[in-house]
């Protein structure tokens, strides 16, 4: 009687191992989470538009990344993430806010120029160096821009917030978050005293698409709605 051979065809109970991403995966997977997060359907126009690419090159990754499992394509709804994809955009999400977290907090880096060092490190460092960064800073929830830092078990705390641009005249609220991709945005935004954990109120709103007044602490200053649009609060 021969003995079992060993390897060969995968039992039906053995775990399937996960895909191979190339760089470009990753940062797709990444940017279709973000879409999601915010409420919106990530169709190839809305990908395009976060990854900064044109529209015609995206319909072939997305086939890629379907026929990996990762995510599923349905007409009027566009593209969505299957739990095996939601995870590993997860941990590309982690990587990245560590990596920010680490090179502000330790390396002395501004937070207005991280995003660009995380992106290029995000897909080289390996898991074992990202949870030594993150355990060395004390394992925290947020990034340096108020970003939660998904937890090294896929799990996030990462509920929808408002705006500073959908606040009604008069609210006051709290800064949480904002985003990091722009490094003169968060400079401007830094010298304002806007930043996260800062409280404000908005104090005026010009009408069709006008400039906002918002107060912070004693000072009042007039933004933007495009910039109010990228102040996330609580």
């Amino acid at each position: 009687m021969k003995a079992p051979r060993r390897g060969g065809a995968r039992g039906e109970g053995q775990a399937k191992s996960a895909p191979v991403l190339t760089r470009q995966a990753e940062d797709y997977l990444k940017a279709i989470y973000e879409i999601e997060r915010d409420g919106e359907p990530a169709g190839t126009t809305a990908i395009a538009a976060r990854l900064g690419i044109a529209s015609a090159s995206v319909s072939g990754m997305i086939r890629r990344l379907a026929r990996q499992g990762l995510m599923t394509v349905e007409r009027y709804r566009g593209v969505q993430l299957t739990p095996a994809g939601r995870r590993l955009a997860l941990q590309m999400i982690r990587r990245h806010r560590v990596l920010e977290s680490y090179l502000v907090t330790r390396l002395g880096f501004g937070w207005d120029s991280v995003h660009d060092e995380a992106e290029r490190l995000e897909h080289a460092a390996s898991p074992a160096l990202i949870e030594a960064m993150a355990a060395a800073l004390g394992d925290p929830d947020e990034d340096p821009h108020g970003a939660p830092i998904p937890r090294a078990d896929g799990t996030v705390d990462d509920s929808r917030l408002r705006t500073l641009d959908d606040l009604a005249v008069g609210t006051a609220a709290r800064v949480a978050r904002m985003s990091d991709r722009d490094p003169a945005l968060l400079r401007y935004l830094a010298e304002l005293g806007i930043k996260p954990g800062a409280s404000l109120r908005l104090v005026d709103r010009a009408p069709f698409e006008g400039p906002l007044t918002v107060a912070v602490g004693r000072a009042r200053h007039v933004i933007g709605a495009a910039v109010a649009r990228k102040v996330f609060v609580r």
